[in-house]
């Protein structure tokens, strides 16, 4: 099992190598990652690879992740699984409501 790291929520939980780091968050009813289609063609959970390494699982939509974000660390959260402990930068579509319901339901 791999730790998984959301840098905006400070959320962790572990995830297994053969598993998308989706699959894991959903598994344990976490919430830290937008989650949209499951299926890598919708981008709702688009995130920048903080630190850490992760192995491709799947198609991604190149309408969602350029070639060039991929080799900056940029993919898709139902694509790729753990190969190590990972820290993540949620970055897709859902970004400014995500950041927006953290901070209100911070304050709550």
């Amino acid at each position: 099992m791999r730790s998984i790291h959301v840098e905006q929520t400070g959320e962790t939980y572990l995830c297994s190598e053969v598993e998308t780091l989706l699959e894991g968050m959903t598994r344990l009813g976490k919430r830290g990652i937008p989650v949209g289609c499951v299926n890598g063609g919708c981008g709702v959970c688009k995130i920048s690879i903080r630190s850490g390494r992760v192995r491709k699982v799947g198609a991604m939509s190149r309408a969602h992740v350029s070639v060039e974000e991929e080799a900056k660390g940029v993919c898709l959260a139902c694509r790729v699984a753990p190969l190590e402990d990972v820290a993540v930068e949620v970055v897709g579509k859902m970004t400014k409501a995500f950041t927006l319901a953290s901070v209100v339901g911070a304050s709550s």
